[in-house]
Formats: C-alpha cells, structure tokens, sequence
C-alpha cells in the first residue's frame, strides 16, 4: 500500500479556533465522547489544527484521559503522575516512554489471553459483565503476582543493563578516574 492510499484510510478531524471538533469523513462535528468512541473502536485517526494543519492527536487524547481521570476511579495515583512528570527533560525520558508503551502492550496481550482463556470456562459465547467480573475475582490475585514477578524481573534485568553500561563506560574512557568500588568496576 502507497502511503498515500495508507493516509487516505486515516480520518482527519479538524480542530477549529472555536474548539468544535469536525470529522471530514461524517462531514459533522464530534465531541471529545467521539473522538474516544474512535480510540475504543481501533480507528485510526489525526487530529489537525483547521487554520495550521499541525497535528492535534495527542493533545486531544490526553484531554480525554484527564475527563476520565476526573470522572471516577483514577488510573494514575498522584505519585505516579509525579514520577512520571519527573522524566520530562530527564535523560531517561526518551526510554521512560518506550518502556511504559511495551509495558502495556505486554498487559494488553495478557489481557487477550485472558479473555481467550475466559471462553474456555465460559464457552465461545460473550461473557455478561456478571461472568466477566466472576472470572476476574478469581484471576486478579493471579495477575497481580505475575505482574509484580514482572517488575522485579525488569528491576533485576535493569540494573544489571546499568551495570553493564558502567563496565563499558570505564572500559571506553579509562582516564576519567572513576572512583574504586563504584558500579561497574572490576576491582571490587
């Protein structure tokens, strides 16, 4: 597919000055509500300044997660808003960003595991939400250890990327005089 036939299957949603939201593929204005409906319905999507044409997608879904921060349970704890916040300009913020996508992406392919193995116990038919939530009961305590089994894992295997970043760091640059018995060095 040419990537032009590829930005044709994309929808353009124009953001105009009156902050009204107008999809060109319905050839009418949409909420916020809509624009998420999208999220939920997999459809990709661009959101454009109607006047500038600069990309608007990613202000208008963190508008969309600040509504639903707001209206009930929250997501984010505040601490984690705040570490987050912390590794905006921090050396790290690019990796901090991967590695939260592919932390998710790994929880959504758990959850599709999930749902495949929920058919087993419940048969190919939809769960009703009373099903879903009795299934859920039980695996919870399940996937709350795998998930803490993972971030150990990832502290372990992070820190040990650490280590060997150091190791190669005093072994690229052996005149810096890095202080003995620091991360990294062979006399210890």
């Amino acid at each position: 597919m040419t990537e032009a036939a590829a930005d044709a299957t994309v929808r353009l949603i124009k953001k105009y000055p009156n902050r009204r939201l107008y999809d060109t593929q319905t050839s009418t204005y949409i909420t916020l509500a809509d624009v998420k409906q999208l999220v939920l319905d997999h459809e990709a999507f661009n959101v454009v300044d109607a006047k500038t044409s600069e990309d608007l997608t990613r202000s208008i879904m963190l508008q969309i997660i600040l509504e639903e921060e707001s209206g009930g349970v929250p997501m984010f704890s505040s601490t984690m808003l705040g570490h987050v916040i912390r590794f905006y300009g921090h050396a790290m913020q690019g990796v901090m960003g991967s590695y939260l996508e592919k932390n998710i992406q790994a929880f959504m392919e758990i959850q599709d595991r999930m749902a495949d193995q929920s058919k087993g116990v419940y048969g190919a038919n939809q769960l009703s939400p009373e099903n879903w939530a009795q299934f859920m009961n039980v695996q919870t305590p399940m996937v709350q250890n795998m998930m803490n089994s993972y971030v150990e894992q990832s502290k372990t295997l992070f820190s040990q990327m650490q280590d060997k970043m150091q190791e190669q760091t005093r072994s690229m640059f052996p005149g810096f005089g890095f202080p003995p018995g620091a991360p990294g060095d062979k006399t210890k």
